[in-house]
């Protein structure tokens, strides 16, 4: 998701409901392209229109939790790569000290 989508949406959480003026005002974009992250994030099924603006629909707490497992399943991914690294560097440096003379 773009970056401007989630900015928008946090917008729309904290101020929900919020209008595409204000939106854009806020955010200091355009009225066309607070529109389309608007669009982007009601096909998601994470905001909903309005009368008064957009605002949050339940489906975006189930959305928040998945984003959160994933981040938490790369960080645990890089944790381990950086300690499989470290650990194959500390064999090579070990094993270049067991061949010296």
């Amino acid at each position: 998701m773009l970056e401007r989508h989630l900015r928008v949406l946090r917008l729309v959480i904290r101020n929900e409901p919020i209008g595409i003026v204000q939106l854009a005002e806020e955010l200091s974009i355009p009225d066309h392209k607070v529109r389309y992250s608007l669009r982007v994030l009601e096909e998601e099924g994470l905001i909903e229109p309005t009368d008064r603006g957009a605002t949050t629909t339940e489906d975006l707490r189930g959305y928040v939790d998945r984003a959160n497992g994933t981040i938490d399943d790369l960080r645990d991914r890089v944790t381990e790569l950086a300690v499989a690294r470290d650990g194959a560097g500390d064999a090579t440096a070990a094993d270049a000290h067991a061949s010296e003379p």
